[in-house]
């Protein structure tokens, strides 16, 4: 496992400066993806303001990011973030549509300060729509959308995804790519938008080959009964002998015939090709896994092309040799975290600096920005 350099810049959005008003879930995630890409990101926080319900010096979603403390209800407040929305390339908030309206920083607000400014928006119902002033989490999200009733066994209750299909997949990445393409068409135009990135569009969006099956007979709309949905015998997860997992998606034949080669089940093979004989496949596979450990059964799959791969724990994960190697996972200030992502061959990220704590910065961002407005609203804060 890789140890995170703290050198300062680098990144190919080096240079964007990004004002994030503080929050939880896919906002602090998608202002994460751009500040690991280079970004200046000032996270906004207000006095006293919530987030993850652990200590905010191991909330990796603020790494790479500098933190100011604003009060919003204070006029004072209020001008201190359009001053840092003067100088900024994107906002992103995630509040219920029409709070920052109310607040004063609403996209009209900023835009009369700054033309060219880019304003993220992440909800989970949209900024419009019968839902929208409706709370919500990404398990309502993800339900609604078709895409959490596509997950798990076909006599259980869905499986519930944590909230990497919601909140980060078809929030957090949606908002992200929103904002490069309108930071792409402002730098061309001069003309700054508001993109409205919504989790029910996003998941939807991710579902999009799913559609196409669908309407062409190839997909069946219940659970466990597909290709991709572990209604396959050689496309799901089996139980070894220690009680583990393993992860199989043997879906081209040559990679199936080498499988079932791997496995000792030549025999069986041809069930492949009769639906009928699906059950007898899948108890054959189930049986065999039984008899070896889950790592006996990485060793036999290592270096073939089986498609066989051990289900590891979030601990196991950063020690797996593929992942060790790319250093997929580095530790910095002594926490384990996923590296940036993707890789630049001309610009690399990095992980700069660990969790920004809330106010931590109010003076340097004050003074690198000049917003002396920061210290009026807060005086007593800053490094």
């Amino acid at each position: 496992m890789a140890v995170a350099g703290t050198e300062a810049g680098g990144g190919p959005l080096a240079g964007v400066r990004v004002v994030e008003l503080a929050g939880i879930g896919p906002g602090p995630f998608a202002a994460m993806l751009l500040a690991d890409l280079g970004a200046e990101v000032v996270r906004v926080d207000r006095p006293g303001g919530a987030g993850l319900a652990i200590d905010p010096g191991y909330d990796v979603t603020n790494r790479n990011k500098r933190s100011v403390i604003v009060d919003l209800k204070s006029a004072d407040g209020v001008e201190a973030v359009l001053r840092l929305a003067e100088r900024a390339d994107v906002l992103i908030e995630g509040y219920r549509p029409g709070v920052t309206e109310r607040l004063g920083v609403g996209p009209d607000a900023c835009h009369a300060r700054n033309p060219k400014l880019v304003y993220g928006r992440m909800t989970g119902w949209g900024q419009d729509g019968p839902l929208a002033q409706r709370a919500g989490h990404d398990i309502g999200y993800i339900a609604v959308t078709g895409a959490l009733g596509m997950i798990g066994e076909p006599d259980e209750p869905p499986t519930v995804p944590a909230n990497l299909v919601g909140d980060y997949a078809g929030g957090s990445l949606y908002l992200v790519v929103g904002v490069l393409a309108a930071l792409h068409h402002a730098r061309a135009t001069g003309v700054g938008q508001v993109v409205d990135a919504a989790i029910v569009d996003g998941t939807s969006h991710l579902t999009a080959m799913i559609h196409g099956m669908l309407a062409a007979g190839g997909w069946q709309d219940r659970r466990g009964a597909n290709l991709l949905d572990g209604g396959c015998p050689f496309y799901g997860t089996y139980e070894t002998a220690d009680g583990r997992y393993m992860a199989v998606g043997a879906l081209e034949q040559r990679f199936y015939d080498e499988f079932m080669e791997l496995m000792g089940l030549t025999a069986v093979a041809p069930a492949r090709g009769d639906l009928a004989r699906w059950g007898e496949l899948r108890d054959a596979v189930a049986a065999r896994f039984k008899q070896r450990t889950r790592d006996e059964w990485a060793e036999i799959f290592a270096g073939s092309d089986a498609c066989a791969a051990p289900v590891l724990s979030l601990r196991e994960a950063p020690d797996h040799p593929h992942l060790a190697a790319r250093a997929t996972f580095v530790d910095h200030d002594g926490i384990t975290q996923p590296a940036p992502a993707p890789r630049f061959s001309a610009t690399p990220t990095a992980v700069r600096t660990g969790p920004a704590r809330p106010g931590d910065h109010t003076a340097e961002v004050a003074r690198d920005w000049d917003v002396p407005d920061l210290m009026t609203d807060h005086p007593t804060k800053g490094s």
